[in-house]
């Protein structure tokens, strides 16, 4: 066929489909609805949202797209209202039930049992540890002085002499003890610090709160406090968490400091987030608390969490103790002392450790640079003292507590009038509806009965009728109940009974670490679950970066784990360092990485809508189970 054609039949082709088209123009068609676009979404400007971790003692706060947060130490110096009123000053170290009488008898029984556990390992190399007494180094530290470096130590207390109305962080902390000033610390075990105290009540709390991190906004981030109406903010809260003190924080923060909007997640969610792990057993030590939650495909089981009353403090605190009994030669070291609690601080992030192959005495020095003092050298000794005191974390009686509630779980929502659909009434409204259901049922499988029966056709006995449901439990509503959400009514009687009992054996008492790791697995739903967080288990928080701390705990679970688990599980993983990142800063960070997320969208609750639905919205947005 020639080119010419080729061409002659395709247009031959064309003219056919143009009187198609002419014949279909009379034949009546639906009419295709055009594209429209969908609306696009409002563009994310990371760098007008701010992120505020705060932690019981360093705020980290910073803008979404800064590298790293800053941190400053979450305190509060405000001058007396009144001449020659009472000095007040939050406790840092000293904490209640350390001065019973049975105190000291529970060190002492914690110290055997960390000994024993000492003792019962092997070094590596399969020899025996050099048995060291506490009497050997302290024959040394006695007779120790200090040299003096220099007789100024050119460190300053923060001048007060025009005379600030408050100090914020470091300029707090280095308040001289004669002027006259108050020291506050707002957040005490992850929770607000509401005490009997002056400037304990919960409005005191937070105008310390707002003071702090408004003065760290227009000080650090720079940016002016009139303008945070241009800005969004993500508040990180503990895994269990109080819900009146969110609300009061979130109003705070909208209400009084300005916010346009805020997001509020969990501590433990975040921690996932930053350290780009989607399944993780998520436990966080910090300074005075330590929390153990898992979390799946960003949700947090609320059966697993955990919360235990001792953290970074306890175990400086416990080192204080090992280096009084070795003789410490700085013997004017007090713990009501803000700068000796800052040395103690140095000091055990300096020797502390969790490597088991170290042993013996070895010589240690410290430097002391206190105002209006010298700048002073001290030489001294110390055995296993540093290994001690970080293992009492395995072993809480150590830590000499006595009378203190140890171990906290989610509390049930002792209700609130600002939101009558909570979960009392998402309880009350499933039981009525699986009553109907049962009784539909029962009445379908019921045989017909005699027309000469009196009642109602296919009516039950009552008791009959309860034992069909056994979601109808009073679960009672103490706050040391284990506590149920919606999804929780699922459950028999017998294993919501049995977690009952489980809980009132244990709420009271002090759980190692990795017990309550083992028990917070334990809680998850499936085997699937489990084996997922066994394989990932994340340590964040600053309270246990110890030398080859990642070994030991990984050693500890893996020994205590259900003989089931360790013929499935692969390998135990305990992950310190997630990405070579600071394990203090991975919480903020997954805050960030959640500012930068499309779907933290639909999570904003926006200024306008706080004033018109308060705390009822809160349920609506949170990305968890309110």
């Amino acid at each position: 066929m020639t080119q010419a054609e080729k061409e002659q039949e395709n247009g031959k082709e064309k003219e056919k489909d143009r009187e198609k088209e002419k014949e279909q123009r009379g034949v009546k068609r639906p009419i295709a609805p055009p594209v429209i676009p969908e609306p696009l979404q409002e563009q994310i400007q990371s760098n007008f949202i701010v992120v505020i971790n705060p932690g019981s003692k360093t705020l980290r706060i910073g803008r979404a797209t800064d590298t790293l947060p800053v941190s400053i130490p979450h305190v509060i110096a405000r001058r007396h209202k009144h001449a020659g009123q009472p000095r007040h000053e939050d406790p840092w170290l000293l904490r209640e039930g350390l001065s019973r009488p049975e105190s000291n008898e529970q060190r002492q029984n914690g110290l055997k049992m960390v000994d024993q556990a000492i003792w019962s390992k092997k070094m590596s190399n399969g020899a025996r540890r050099i048995p060291v007494s506490a009497d050997q180094a302290r024959a040394f530290n006695k007779q120790m002085r200090p040299a003096v470096l220099d007789p100024n130590s050119r460190v300053k207390w923060t001048n007060t002499s025009h005379h600030p109305e408050f100090l914020v962080g470091d300029e707090a902390l280095y308040v001289n003890p004669m002027d006259c000033y108050n020291i506050h610390w707002p957040v005490c075990r992850g929770q607000l610090n509401v005490h009997s105290g002056p400037s304990g009540s919960l409005t005191a709390v937070l105008a310390d709160l707002e003071t702090i991190w408004s003065h760290a906004i227009q000080k650090f981030l720079e940016i002016p406090l009139k303008d945070l109406k241009y800005y969004r903010c993500i508040l990180l809260i503990p895994d269990i968490y109080n819900r009146q003190h969110v609300k009061e924080l979130v109003n705070m923060l909208l209400m009084k400091m300005g916010f346009s909007a805020t997001v509020v997640h969990q501590e433990s969610v975040c921690a996932t987030f930053g350290s780009g792990l989607s399944s993780a057993c998520v436990v966080d030590v910090g300074d005075q608390k330590t929390s153990v939650c898992c979390v799946e495909d960003g949700i947090s089981h609320r059966s697993s969490r955990l919360c235990l009353a001792y953290g970074g403090s306890d175990v400086t605190r416990c080192f204080f103790w090992l280096l009084q009994r070795a003789g410490f030669p700085y013997r004017e070291c007090q713990l009501s002392n803000r700068l000796d609690c800052l040395l103690l601080q140095q000091l055990k992030e300096t020797f502390c450790h969790l490597d088991q192959d170290i042993s013996g005495l070895q010589d240690h020095e410290f430097r002391i640079r206190n105002p209006d003092s010298p700048a002073l050298l001290y030489q001294f000794r110390l055995g296993d003292e540093k290994l001690q005191a970080p293992m009492a974390i395995f072993y809480p009686a150590t830590f000499g507590i006595v009378g203190q509630k140890m171990t906290s779980l989610q509390q049930r929502s002792q209700g609130n009038p600002e939101d009558p659909y909570d979960e009392h009434y998402l309880l009350g409204t499933q039981s009525k509806q699986d009553q109907q259901s049962a009784k539909a049922t029962a009445e379908r499988k019921a045989p017909p009965k005699p027309s000469g029966f009196d009642g109602e056709p296919g009516s039950q006995n009552p008791e009959a009728a309860d034992r069909s449901h056994p979601q109808d439990i009073d679960l009672g509503h103490s706050q040391s109940d284990c506590l149920m959400t919606g999804a929780d009514v699922d459950e028999p009687p017998t294993a919501l009974m049995s977690r009952k009992t489980a809980i009132s054996q244990f709420e009271g008492k002090a759980l190692g670490l990795d017990k309550a790791i083992l028990h917070s697995i334990d809680c998850c739903a499936s085997d699937e679950t489990k084996k997922k967080m066994y394989s990932s288990i994340l340590v964040v928080g600053g309270g246990l970066m110890f030398h080859r701390a990642q070994e030991f705990l990984q050693h500890r679970i893996l020994n205590k784990m259900p003989p089931s688990f360790r013929r499935v599980v692969e390998n135990v993983e305990v992950i310190t360092r997630p990405k070579d990142m600071d394990p203090r800063l991975i919480a903020w960070k997954g805050g960030a990485v959640l500012a930068c997320l499309d779907t933290t969208q639909e999570l904003w609750v926006y200024q306008q809508e706080w004033q018109r639905f308060g705390m009822r919205i809160l349920r609506e947005r949170a990305a968890f189970v309110w």
